[in-house]
């Protein structure tokens, strides 16, 4: 099944805006870079990472529990520091996508496409990319965003059973 693959652009396609800024910091990295990332790690970051591009009645689907569990478990200094090493690293991340793009369209595994267009890092186009990777998955775009289980989790779930059910049974 294919994903979004968090944080992780795919090829013909815009990033979409929360890439910006990390843009920014990776084109001219160094400590500069790094305290406008560590800006965004923060519970307001977190609460933008789940709520900020959605519609205001999808975002409020989403508990503010949410980010806030999140933040009590990420905020101590180290787990700070390693989350603004891995936004810093992001690149070397993105160089892998040529490759899994080649087996993609390559060995065609069976695959579904669930997205949400809302989301400020893999917007619709990421998807449409996907698809044109993989021209037999069906693409489902729903109303969500980047953590589109958060808002849409009955909706996806169907999808996938009947996709595995396909599979399955195809097998």
């Amino acid at each position: 099944m294919a994903s979004s693959l968090r944080g992780n652009e795919h090829r013909a396609c815009s990033p979409g805006p929360k890439y910006d800024s990390l843009k920014k910091s990776w084109d001219n990295p160094g400590p500069e870079a790094r305290r406008r990332i560590a800006e965004h790690v923060t519970l307001d970051g977190f609460r933008s990472e789940f709520v900020g591009e959605l519609p205001d009645d999808v975002a409020d689907r989403i508990s503010p529990d949410l980010w806030t569990l999140h933040w009590s478990l990420m905020s101590t200094p180290e787990r700070v520091a390693n989350l603004i090493r891995l936004l810093e690293d992001q690149p070397s991340t993105l160089k892998w996508f040529p490759k899994e793009q080649a087996y993609l369209r390559e060995h065609r595994p069976r695959a579904l496409i669930v997205w949400g267009p809302h989301d400020g890092y893999l917007p619709e186009q990421s998807a449409q990319a996907y698809r044109r990777d993989l021209p037999d998955a069906p693409l489902h775009l729903l109303g969500g965003g980047h953590w589109l289980l958060e808002t849409h989790l009955g909706e996806v779930v169907p999808l996938v059973e009947e996709f595995l059910g396909n599979v399955y049974t195809q097998s």
